[in-house]
């Protein structure tokens, strides 16, 4: 593998993990209630493509040409480290430090589910089985945490396929 591919998916692949566990502890210091703010997620769903677009740029100029699969390795490992680390702090945040805090955030999450369903205008026997399923549910227990890492790998190579395709260098012609 290209040292170039390495070294930049480490480095940022670290610092989308810090910046991950940075929002995380910011949120739960807070306000729990910012786990279910829908503009929260988006701004940082946005802020996680940004730092992929910008890992897959600055090596396709470092390297000066980039190929599908390389642009594809650096993305990935970057997606990969920092979804990692991120996980291992909401384990042991939400599982070792502070169990009590997943409690207030899954009903917080119902609460919200309920009121949204509710403006769509769902009928009640539909809002109050989701409710039931909600709280059957334990999004933070380590085996959810770990399906959930796994679900985001597999939406990060997608992502990392298409960013890949935008990204790769294009065959020059010759006269």
């Amino acid at each position: 593998m290209n040292e170039i591919i390495k070294k930049n998916g480490i480095a940022y692949g670290i610092f989308l993990g810090l910046f991950s566990i940075v929002v995380t502890a910011s949120i739960y210091a807070i306000d729990l209630a910012l786990f279910t703010n829908m503009w929260v997620g988006i701004s940082t769903l946005i802020i996680y493509i940004i730092i992929g677009v910008m890992v897959v740029n600055k090596t396709r100029n470092q390297l000066k040409t980039i190929t599908f699969k390389e642009a594809f390795t650096v993305f990935f490992i970057t997606a990969v480290i920092g979804i990692t680390l991120s996980t291992l702090f909401n384990i042991i945040l939400f599982n070792l430090i502070d169990p009590a805090a997943k409690e207030t955030i899954q009903q917080l999450t119902i609460k919200y589910a309920a009121e949204m369903m509710q403006k769509f205008g769902a009928p009640a026997a539909s809002i109050n089985e989701a409710i039931s399923k909600m709280e059957e549910t334990d999004n933070f227990s380590i085996g959810s945490l770990i399906k959930g890492m796994f679900t985001s790998y597999l939406v990060n190579a997608v992502f990392g396929l298409l960013l890949a395709a935008i990204f790769k260098s294009r065959p020059t012609e010759h006269s």
